[in-house]
């Protein structure tokens, strides 16, 4: 038996072959591919229902309401859906621009319905964008220093001090 995995639009895809021996072979079938184990979905499906749990009891304290098991189950498997389908489009908006990456630009597309979530998102990538630039900024200042480079301040005195050796 001969598996062959083959990339489809739709992800891997397994093609099963057997051979007789003689050279000749036949399909036995196709079979897909899924990179994740079962268990890995149950486990994310297990923590959206743990939140939206938690979620659901804040809010019952909060507006002293009561939510039953399976409206909270009905919940957390809308969620996860919803999630499962932004996944997918965030996919094929990285794949559109034919990229294998998916950028904020791709999040800012798919939150463009919702201008409060729009908002949000984009001041929460410009914190992270100034955020990154000044960690490089520091690194730059740390990595200059510890090669033994002189810092500007140092370079100043020193070329202060020869200034006035050579005025006297």
């Amino acid at each position: 038996m001969i598996k062959v995995v083959l990339r489809g639009a739709s992800g891997p895809v397994v093609l099963v072959k057997s051979c007789d021996g003689l050279g000749k072979s036949r399909c036995i079938g196709l079979q897909r591919a899924d990179p994740s184990p079962p268990w890995i979905f149950q486990r994310l499906k297990a923590a959206v229902h743990y939140t939206v749990g938690c979620l659901c009891q804040e809010v019952a304290e909060d507006k002293e309401v009561q939510f039953s098991k399976q409206t909270i189950a009905a919940i957390s498997e809308i969620t996860f859906r919803q999630c499962e389908n932004f996944a997918k489009d965030l996919e094929m908006f990285a794949r559109h621009a034919k990229r294998s990456t998916v950028t904020i630009e791709d999040v800012k597309l798919l939150a463009r319905r919702s201008n409060s979530l729009l908002k949000y998102i984009t001041q929460k990538s410009e914190e992270l964008t100034s955020s990154n630039m000044e960690q490089k900024e520091k690194k730059k200042k740390k990595s200059s220093a510890a090669k033994g480079g002189r810092t500007s301040g140092e370079h100043d005195a020193a070329v202060t001090e020869s200034e006035d050796t050579n005025m006297a």
